[in-house]
């Protein structure tokens, strides 16, 4: 591993072209899309790590070796002769919220729309894990994808690893089907990892091995990038699971550049998801005067699942025309709420600062 470099930082208010290169490559959810319960795929959050890589399904296998009894090679229709599991995710990127941040970090610069919810079918990989035969010994899995780059002056294959206890969680896959269809080349044909409850970073694509290991992997993207530090020479903690987090359908029509909203005055009802991949959702807060005060929201059952968002619904009459700052909090318990401004860390990641909407409320 090299030595880390310092972080650089974007200027406030001004992305730099490195910035707009990422952002054009890479795309979020837009905000509206959050009235579907399944987002659908061409909507849902991307992020490419490096290249989308030119896989053919037809030759491509997957190998598990290491630690194992005995290794596994599976093509495609391997996977597919399999009884297949389904379950729905919320997925969120570890960045989502980076550009609040001041400084901010020189990365992908996502504001609120790193997220989507889908439908992912595959076999679970405890399955794939039994087949192969744990070793004594096995500590860790790690997941190969076939994408390529460099980063920090390090060129490598985007790798990273599970602990074997979370590896084999029922609901983890090897998911070969997104919303009913095969993965689309972009969201990691033809086989990718599906980790419930994680940020993005460990759902690897396009995977072309699984090693089960005796010793704690120590790849790029393990042991230097997705940790939470205030300083390069941190060894700095990893991130896992995704943090409480709330978003708001905007209400009304936006304005075309600055997206602010604009409604009629009268009877509005608001609504929205909340998420958490950590802690049970204990409720959602909303409020009309930039995060002065706060009201509760009703929270809708979790019909989708443990692992997906749920929706909420607040029935607001302003008592006026005028301009008002909306924003949503998620709530895990009673004494913990998510907090009001951006946890600064120099990746730029777990930031679940409440969402702000600027409403003009009109009296025509």
């Amino acid at each position: 591993m090299k030595a880390p470099v310092a972080p650089t930082f974007g200027e406030p208010g001004r992305l730099t072209i490195e910035e707009l290169q990422l952002a054009t490559r890479n795309h979020g959810m837009p905000l509206e899309a959050l009235r579907y319960p399944i987002t659908p795929t061409g909507l849902h959050y991307l992020l490419t790590h490096y290249d989308v890589p030119a896989v053919d399904p037809e030759p491509w296998t997957l190998e598990i070796s290491g630690a194992v009894v005995e290794p596994v090679r599976l093509s495609l229709a391997d996977l597919r002769a399999r009884s297949l599991s389904r379950v729905t995710v919320t997925m969120e990127c570890a960045g989502n919220g980076r550009a609040f941040l001041d400084p901010r970090p020189l990365s992908q610069p996502w504001l609120h729309e790193a997220v989507g919810t889908a439908e992912w079918a595959g076999v679970p990989l405890s399955e794939l894990l039994d087949a192969a035969g744990m070793a004594a010994g096995a500590l860790e899995v790690v997941f190969r994808g076939l994408d390529r780059g460099l980063e920090n002056g390090v060129e490598q294959t985007y790798e990273r690893s599970l602990t074997v206890g979370e590896a084999r969680r029922p609901e983890v896959l090897i998911a070969i089907d997104m919303n009913g269809n095969p993965l689309l080349p972009q969201h990691g044909a033809p086989a990718r990892l599906v980790v419930p409850g994680w940020y993005g970073m460990a759902n690897v694509k396009w995977l072309s091995a699984i090693s089960v290991v005796r010793e704690p992997f120590t790849g790029y993207q393990q042991s230097w990038s997705y940790r939470l530090r205030q300083d390069p020479s941190e060894t700095g903690a990893p991130l896992s699971r995704i943090a409480a987090h709330a978003l708001m359908l905007p209400p009304g029509i936006p304005d075309f550049f600055t997206r602010d909203r604009v409604v009629a005055l009268g009877p509005h009802r608001l609504t929205g998801r909340v998420w958490s991949g950590d802690q049970p959702i204990d409720g959602v807060d909303v409020s009309f005067d930039d995060g002065d005060t706060w009201v509760e929201a009703t929270l809708d059952p979790a019909d989708l699942g443990p692992w997906a968002w749920r929706s909420w619904a607040f029935d607001w009459i302003p008592s006026r025309a005028g301009r008002y700052v909306l924003a949503c909090r998620a709530r895990v318990d009673q004494s913990a709420e998510t907090p009001g401004r951006p946890a600064w860390n120099l990746g730029g990641y777990a930031n679940p600062a409440p969402q702000r909407i600027v409403v003009t409320v009109t009296d025509g």
